[in-house]
């Protein structure tokens, strides 16, 4: 399938909890590498949490804050909550741990479950499967879900030239 033939856009939702610290940041961080390829026309980004926890807010202060000191700005997000329909619209539905990625299979239409991932399943020789919420630790874990999600973008940004571009 070439993208540039079709103009058939690909939808990649990020999901974790609460969607103010994990999935914001790897919609940040991935949205900015999307723009720095020039793919932006290409491909729809989204985030989204299994919990109505911080419907309508910003992402997490300490994310927005190692975000912006590595260049990406989470302000203009808020947060949302998963819904049945995000299924059929999404080619990709990445979530950021085991957790987030069962509740998600329970909801999920049988035929789009190929769709479903785990995003660190895209980090190329990581041994780490899950991005660890970093919301009741210090500042280290919200630098270390920012290394892991940029680790994770760049396998899925080849995944995606490859299987739709």
């Amino acid at each position: 399938m070439n993208n540039s033939q079709n103009n058939k856009k690909v939808f990649v939702l990020f999901v974790c909890m609460g969607n103010i610290c994990r999935s914001p940041t790897a919609e940040g961080v991935f949205r900015t590498l999307v723009e720095k390829q020039g793919l932006e026309d290409s491909i729809v980004i989204d985030s989204a949490g299994t919990h109505a926890y911080h419907i309508g807010e910003q992402p997490d202060s300490r994310s927005q804050q190692t975000a912006r000191t590595r260049g990406v700005d989470l302000s203009k997000q808020s947060a949302r909550k998963v819904k049945p329909s995000d299924f059929d619209k999404f080619d990709y539905v990445l979530a950021m741990d085991n957790e987030n990625h069962i509740i998600l299979a329970d909801m999920c239409p049988d035929d789009k479950i190929d769709n479903l991932s785990l995003f660190l399943d895209f980090a190329k020789g990581r041994a780490e499967s899950e991005v660890p919420d970093p919301y009741y630790g210090g500042p280290n874990g919200f630098e270390h879900v920012f290394d892991l999600v940029e680790e994770a973008s760049e396998g899925l940004i080849e995944d995606i030239r490859q299987r739709h571009l």
